[in-house]
């Protein structure tokens, strides 16, 4: 555990991250109803291990066994999602109390050990009653969001510093409604912009009915990633600027700018864009950015018909194609380990916005390495998780240092689950979770991380 990170403004924000489909279990305990994600785990051949959330890491059970965990850790927040159907089993009409009790023991614990509760009121586990009527394709479900955003808020306002609305619309557009590798599993390619366009005014619409509940210092939680061309041909210049369109600035420019990057892509979206665009851009207290990876991309290749990136396959009619990144390390999960993407990517974003550009918090960054406990000592050195923390918080501190305003850091993730279409097979944790008797192990980063929040060099 040698490795060293600049030191940070004493008011720095440590973290972790979570999100209540990957960990909680329990999915029709006390009242809880179905989500877009228990269907799509109960289609056969969606999960890559065959797997489903059913129990995850056990968390609705073992909450206070993995706060006591993050205390231990001694960060400053905790970033967990609500399972809006565990409120509103519908995702909407009646609230289910004893699923809001929940999160109200959940605060409660966290506030006890000195830990600010930072809650996304949604990370992709859409009601399923409210999937089945189109889900995010339908305008309907940015009203019921709003509906639901103030329920929570106004039972957990009092207590809660910070808020997220929506975590990565991005990928619950394009992974899940255009080439259908994640829930709702839809294949509908650019037909899924409606989706982007209501989750976004969901946004709009959740900032409105936080504010009215007394909710402060709320943001969004966004995935963002530099886009490199291929190649300097015009066809993968303009393969990537159209990827790069797609992925970020279709996001981040209404919420920020109020308006969309581009007028053609504007009009293939739904409803009174100009009026929606008013609420989109509501002003935000920070923005959240979930970083990964660069992305190389470039003009359709024959070759490359169906390639995919990171498990996911790609369909071979999409105007553009990944290509793998080389001379750099890549994680188990084949994603490339490159934090000098995330200094690249906050300065682009404060050149591109400016004075429009809140402060900055990295609501996610983490990677996935499968090491095991040892058999003898059981103590699981992943020096790698270290060494790419470490990295990605140099590069975020020279981004700092060039004037970029970041807040805080939240590590993807506390705790090894569930993850997604992969199931069991990525380990994301700084705490191992062994499935079989979810016995919970911390890694030898988490020890790292534990220095670096006490300012240990």
């Amino acid at each position: 555990m040698t490795a060293s990170v600049p030191a940070f403004p004493a008011d720095f924000l440590w973290g972790v991250s979570a999100s209540a489909f990957q960990i909680e279990g329990s999915p029709t305990a006390d009242g809880r109803g179905p989500s877009s994600w228990d269907a799509f785990t109960k289609e056969p051949g969606r999960i890559k291990d065959g797997s489903h959330a059913d129990v995850a890491t056990d968390h609705y059970r073992r909450y206070r066994e993995d706060v006591a965990l993050m205390a231990g850790l001694g960060v400053g927040a905790y970033r967990f999602s609500v399972s809006w159907s565990r409120v509103l089993p519908e995702g909407h009409g009646q609230v289910n109390g004893k699923g809001l009790d929940f999160y109200d023991r959940l605060v409660d614990a966290l506030c006890t050990a000195g830990i600010a509760p930072v809650p996304t009121l949604f990370h992709w586990d859409t009601p399923l009653a409210l999937e089945e009527k189109g889900g995010w394709l339908n305008r309907d479900t940015a009203e019921r969001f709003a509906q639901y955003a103030s329920v929570v808020a106004e039972r957990l306002a009092d207590r809660v510093p910070m808020w997220i609305t929506i975590n990565e619309p991005a990928e619950v557009t394009l992974l899940g409604y255009g080439i259908g590798e994640h829930a709702p599993g839809k294949g509908l390619v650019f037909d899924a912009l409606p989706a982007a366009h209501h989750q976004l005014l969901a946004h709009g619409l959740g900032v409105r009915a936080l504010r009215a509940a007394g909710a402060r210092q709320i943001g969004i939680a966004a995935s963002h990633s530099p886009v490199w061309p291929a190649s300097d041909s015009a066809e993968d210049r303009g393969a990537a600027e159209l990827y790069d369109l797609l992925t970020n600035r279709l996001f981040a420019d209404p919420i920020l700018t109020g308006a969309y990057p581009d007028e053609g892509l504007a009009s293939l979206l739904p409803g009174p864009v100009a009026e929606d665009l008013k609420t989109i851009s509501a002003p935000l207290d920070w923005y959240g950015i979930n970083y990964y990876n660069p992305m190389l991309v470039g003009a359709p290749q024959p070759a490359a018909a169906g390639s995919g990136f990171g498990g996911i396959e790609i369909p071979a009619d999409l105007p553009f194609t990944f290509r793998p990144i080389e001379g750099c390390e890549h994680t188990d999960f084949g994603w490339p380990v490159v934090p000098e993407g995330l200094r690249e990517l906050l300065v682009s974003l404060r050149e591109r916005h400016g004075d429009r550009l809140p402060p900055l918090y990295i609501t996610e960054n983490g990677c996935s390495y499968t090491d095991a406990p040892d058999p003898v000592t059981g103590r699981i050195a992943d020096t790698r998780r270290i060494d790419y923390h470490a990295g990605h918080l140099a590069a975020l501190h020279a981004a700092m240092a060039q004037g970029v305003d970041v807040r805080g850091y939240f590590i993807w993730s506390i705790l090894d689950n569930f993850e997604w279409a992969e199931g069991y097979r990525q380990r994301f944790g700084l705490v191992h979770v062994d499935y079989e008797t979810l016995e919970r192990t911390p890694k030898e980063s988490y020890a790292w991380y534990r220095d670096v929040t006490k300012g240990g060099r």
